[in-house]
């Protein structure tokens, strides 16, 4: 498991040479949100990044956008500002800014193979119709395989994309936007050829919430908690027994698993207490007092009220669409009600992103605890895809201060 872990160390420090510092941030406001330009204003104050290192930008104050607005209004000055600055590395997004890119619709090709399967069943009912015929179950089953078909066209067309993880790829020109693309920073593809090259992806976290004062509080409990120290307890809750490494897991038990080895992780690197509950029920009510950082599953958007979050805690909640808003007063979803509750940073999904899109816990959790790289590095490489569903929400210059046990890391 050490070996694992500082191989992803060495993967990321081999490109990046040094830890993500202050001026090598560019912080995006939306001139058109109440709030946006000061909070940013406010943020790159309390980290010293330096003035220029803002781009304002005008574009809707609502939590989706269309592709065309993010292409016209988004992509253009941004790469301006990284044209000017080549040092930068990493994005923040400031309240204010779209949370999700909407599909832009299918392409004049799907357009074309969808009406084209369309006429032909089409045709086929006029047949069954107007003949009196004894082929009528082959047509039949011929206009059942076509549906099929069609089906399969809109299934495989997912174009909707959280803006943040779009933007991580502001740099490349052009890529199928259908799905994802696979990270080439995360380790389990580093030995994969992947379209997508590592110069060409910058990392992005968004300062975000219900309301300003979320945002402001994620801010100073993040530099208080690195100044002072985050303690607590870690809370994993997986769902099924440790199976250890005997057996080749994916999916579901892959996570599960990944969770396991994050838990042992910092129960043996760090002082912080660790509660794993390794059956079906999730933690309840009151259960997780002084929460240090959390990882488990699965309560769609419906988050339970069993923690108490330190100053500085970090975790996300393995579920579909847990990003889905961050601003509607009474959704459950697990990223706004932890944002609201005094998380200080988290991670979700837009929409269904399917389980092996969310970061690997083991690595996340392991390398954020070791303290060496900042919460941004920690996310980029424990992800496994771009153009997708995933946000993180959180100062990207975060930097766990956890103390460790005696003995080597």
């Amino acid at each position: 498991m050490k070996k694992f872990i500082l191989t992803c160390l060495f993967i990321f420090i081999a490109q990046s040479s040094h830890a993500l510092v202050p001026d090598e941030i560019l912080v995006i406001a939306n001139i058109n949100a109440a709030g946006s330009k000061g909070l940013a204003a406010y943020y790159m104050k309390k980290r010293q990044i330096p003035e220029k290192n803002i781009v304002k930008v005008f574009i809707t104050d609502k939590e989706s956008c269309s592709r065309d607005a993010y292409e016209k209004k988004i992509i253009p000055p941004v790469r301006r500002a990284l044209e000017k600055n080549p040092d930068i590395r990493a994005l923040v997004t400031m309240y204010g800014m779209p949370l999700r890119i909407l599909s832009p619709g299918f392409t004049p090709e799907e357009e074309s193979k969808i009406e084209r399967l369309e006429k032909k069943i089409a045709s086929m009912k006029d047949e069954l119709e107007n003949k009196d015929i004894d082929n009528s179950k082959d047509i039949n089953k011929k206009i059942s395989r076509i549906n099929k078909e069609i089906r399969q066209i809109k299934q495989v067309s997912d174009k909707t994309a959280s803006f943040d993880s779009e933007l991580m790829l502001v740099k490349k020109k052009e890529y199928n936007l259908n799905f994802w693309l696979k990270n080439p920073y995360f380790m389990y593809f580093t030995k994969q050829s992947t379209p997508v090259k590592k110069s060409e992806v910058l990392m992005v976290s968004r300062l975000d919430g219900a309301d300003a004062d979320v945002v402001r509080r994620i801010i100073d409990d993040s530099i208080e908690a690195e100044k002072e120290g985050l303690t607590g307890t870690a809370y994993f809750d997986a769902r099924w027994k440790d199976p250890g490494d005997k057996k080749k897991k994916s999916g579901y038990g892959l996570y599960d698993q990944s969770i396991h080895k994050a838990a042992k992780i910092i129960s043996e690197k760090s002082s912080l207490q660790v509660v794993v509950d390794d059956t079906e029920a999730l933690f309840n009510k009151g259960e997780c007092p002084n929460t240090a950082l959390y990882c488990g599953w699965y309560s769609l958007a419906k988050y339970i009220d069993a923690f108490t979050w330190q100053k500085g805690s970090v975790g996300f909640h393995i579920a579909s669409a847990e990003c889905a808003t961050l601003k509607h007063e009474k959704s459950r979803v697990w990223c706004k009600k932890m944002l609201d509750k005094g998380i200080a940073a988290t991670v979700g999904p837009v929409g269904e992103p399917y389980v092996s899109s969310f970061p690997m816990p083991e690595i996340f959790f392991g390398l954020l605890a070791q303290g060496h790289l900042t919460l941004a590095e920690s996310y980029l490489v424990s992800l496994p895809f771009l153009s997708w569903k995933m946000v993180l929400v959180g100062d990207p210059l975060y930097r766990v201060n956890i103390k460790k046990k005696a003995g080597p890391i």
